[in-house]
């Protein structure tokens, strides 16, 4: 499907709310971003739920060099005009790419530059601040919106003080939530299929004689009727501080320590893509510690961690056995 182009005025840039909505949509959209008589310069919202911009070329202008692996240049062919299309290949990037987009189209139509030149110094402004990442990084923030889905939902039964407690992801624990009946491991993710990364042999392990329940969300940018983690966030801490305010100071802490800083930028909204999988520990396919028994012990103690994906796509989860806390869930 050929994306038709916005109506409106001409802009160097594409405010994220618009994309977003478009997105949600599955609606493709051509911004066109430089004034007409010029080269074009397109942001383009594609019926991949993706984004690119496109440059138009000069016919001795050289295709843009990307010094990046997650930027993509290809040329191609728009309305007979000969254009460099630059994509990002990780789809969890794409809030912090449109901001790059935006960079490189303000280099082209408000400073004049060629796209090879702005793709140039868009690229050396961003490498310079990128030792310093965001606090939280994309799948940081997502998988903080699956462990507050957990968090709300489990509330409703045992109460805040009981939940915050036993709330233990952002200590970097085994398992995310220690509660009194049973332990509950939240894994989340925005792309297409359930696959999940799992750090460590015991993260999929229970403990002597507990249960533990694992729980697969998957999220999907949520355009307007999504929710952000800033407004997730603030509704919990609203309804602790009036329904158990003793457990604030633990929940602020908590908070903290999983990088969360309230100054930084957050209008990413997300939204359920469909009903989340609740599997008993034992479904699940995991390494567990004894994966490195094979190993002589002077071999053994020099692996620091195991690290490995599942992929629970599929799975069908055992009627009747999941506990009513984690029956159902929503983006506070």
């Amino acid at each position: 499907m050929t994306p038709d182009p916005v109506e409106g005025g001409i802009s160097a840039q594409v405010v994220w709310q618009e994309v977003e909505q478009h997105l949600g949509l599955g609606r493709p959209v051509i911004f066109p971003l430089q004034r007409p008589g010029k080269h074009r310069v397109d942001y383009v919202v594609t019926d991949q739920a993706d984004i690119c911009l496109r440059l138009q070329l000069d016919p001795r202008d050289h295709l843009p060099h990307s010094s990046l692996p997650v930027i993509r240049v290809q040329e191609t062919s728009v309305e007979g005009m000969r254009m460099a299309r630059l994509t990002c290949t990780e789809p969890h990037l794409l809030r912090d790419f449109h901001d790059f987009l935006n960079s490189v189209a303000t280099r082209v139509v408000a400073q004049g530059l060629t796209p090879r030149r702005a793709l140039q110094d868009t690229i050396s402004a961003w490498s310079a601040i990128l030792e310093r990442p965001r606090v939280l990084d994309t799948r940081q923030r997502i998988g903080l919106l699956g462990e507050l889905a957990v968090l709300d939902a489990l509330a409703e039964h045992l109460g805040w003080n009981t939940v915050v407690a036993g709330w233990k992801g952002p200590d970097d624990e085994e398992h995310d939530f220690g509660l009194p009946n049973f332990d509950v491991e939240v894994k989340t993710t925005a792309g297409e299929r359930r696959r999940h990364v799992v750090q460590g042999a015991e993260q999929l392990t229970p403990g002597p004689g507990r249960d533990l329940w694992v729980v697969s969300h998957r999220l999907t940018r949520g355009g307007a009727r999504g929710r952000t983690l800033t407004e997730c966030l603030e509704n919990i801490r609203d309804r602790i501080t009036e329904d158990a305010p003793s457990a604030v100071d633990l929940f602020d802490q908590q908070v903290h320590e999983a990088g969360w800083r309230p100054d930084r930028r957050d209008d990413e909204r997300w939204s359920f893509r469909d009903t989340s999988l609740v599997l008993p520990c034992g479904q699940v396919p995991a390494l567990g510690p004894s994966v490195l028994d094979h190993l002589p012990e002077e071999l053994r103690h020099r692996i620091d961690q195991v690290t490995y994906r599942v992929d629970l796509t599929g799975i069908e989860p055992q009627p009747g056995i999941v506990p009513p806390e984690l029956r159902t869930f929503r983006l506070p």
